[in-house]
């Protein structure tokens, strides 16, 4: 950790993100932090520089600022502040967030950039502060606080050991905590969780995504997705554009198989998406598709070569929450895109992520055998 000094003498510059050139720049940061660490994964530069533009569907919603840290005329640390129109609808006009925080281990180099986030977000109305969101509760969350022995699976954050203590020395506090679940493929379910799912068995039917029917297949899926997660901590609801969006992403890396919808008397009540772990390949990449990385990905794909996949999204209606019908829709929307990914050689999955309050799907997954293996944690801070 020789260049990244707790000490040092050198005036902390700090600009905003503006141009093309520095956006690069932006996204390049990473590679410093993380030059050390193996269990870090480059993300594809291309996906980033989407994210990072207003051809992203969140733009329609929400307004954002970049800013890096330079040190001697190099980069070493980025923030950005953003305020989610959508958010503000539904906690208050007084909301903002932080995002995307990658930086040395230096206290100074972070202070810096926490001044001009939040000065940015003050001058918006802002006094509560929640984060990391890149850029929202429904993308890239938290920090990693316990599992840094382990890669980040697809669409999951990594983040350096010294973060939390760099946040919390600048008065941010723990706000809610999110657990990564893991388990074999080749899991049962307690006797209890086969009777139940017995005998619902004929009210419960399992179907796959209807690709010929994407559009509509991706509002039904939002259409559950916002209803289950309406009351959880912090939710926001998806846009149509941003579920079409991750649908039309989405399509290029999983079979059919992998999405499965179940519908109680012929209606759409709960639904889950599994999705190989893309990052196995991305880690052998360093963030380039040119001019082979495309083809060493799609060639893994599909030829089965992953052995992980991450269950990222999933959802059961409310009014079916906290029956025996609910449970037995969540268990058998868990097991399908298993039996699924056991054919197509996947051999974990991580479930990802959970809530900490959520004690009835915390309870199911360690009932089936599957272990917490990695803590994420949001904070904030009342300016």
């Amino acid at each position: 950790m020789s260049n990244q000094s707790k000490l040092s003498s050198s005036a902390v510059v700090v600009r905003p993100a503006m141009t093309y050139h520095e956006v690069g720049k932006f996204i390049n940061i990473p590679w410093r932090i993380y030059e050390n660490d193996p269990m870090w994964v480059p993300p594809l530069r291309l996906e980033r520089r989407f994210h990072l533009s207003h051809f992203n569907p969140y733009s329609k919603h929400g307004d954002w600022q970049l800013w890096i840290a330079y040190q001697d005329g190099q980069p070493v640390g980025r923030i950005s502040a953003q305020i989610d129109k959508l958010h503000r609808e539904r906690y208050g006009f007084d909301t903002g967030h932080f995002g995307f925080m990658e930086c040395i281990d230096n206290h100074e180099v972070f202070a810096a950039l926490a001044l001009h986030a939040e000065a940015w977000l003050a001058a918006r109305g802002v006094r509560h502060i929640t984060g990391p969101y890149n850029f929202s509760i429904n993308q890239e969350v938290g920090i990693l606080v316990e599992g840094f022995d382990t890669p980040p699976m697809i669409m999951m954050t990594h983040s350096a050991p010294w973060y939390g203590k760099l946040l919390e020395s600048q008065g941010y506090l723990p706000a809610k905590d999110m657990f990564a679940y893991k388990i074999n493929t080749a899991f049962e379910f307690p006797p209890v969780m086969q009777a139940v799912i017995k005998r619902f068995s004929n009210k419960i039917k399992l179907r796959t995504l209807r690709r010929n029917q994407l559009t509509q297949e991706m509002e039904i899926l939002r259409d559950i997705f916002n209803d289950a997660w309406s009351e959880n901590w912090g939710f926001i609801p998806f846009t149509e554009e941003e579920f079409a969006e991750l649908g039309s992403t989405l399509k290029w890396l999983l079979p059919d198989e992998f999405v499965q919808i179940a519908e109680v008397d012929g209606v759409p009540a709960a639904f889950m998406v599994g999705l190989p772990n893309i990052n196995e390949a991305l880690s052998e990449m360093n963030g380039n598709l040119l001019p082979f990385g495309w083809i060493k990905l799609i060639k893994r794909i599909k030829n089965n070569e992953l052995t992980s996949g991450r269950i990222p999204l999933m959802g059961v209606r409310k009014q079916y929450q906290n029956t025996p019908l609910g449970l037995a829709l969540a268990c058998l929307i868990i097991d399908a895109p298993r039996q699924a990914g056991i054919a197509y050689g996947i051999k974990e999955v991580e479930l990802s992520w959970i809530l900490e309050d959520n004690l009835p799907m915390r309870h199911i997954l360690k009932s089936i055998g599957s272990q917490e293996y990695k803590r994420y944690r949001i904070y904030q801070k009342t300016l």
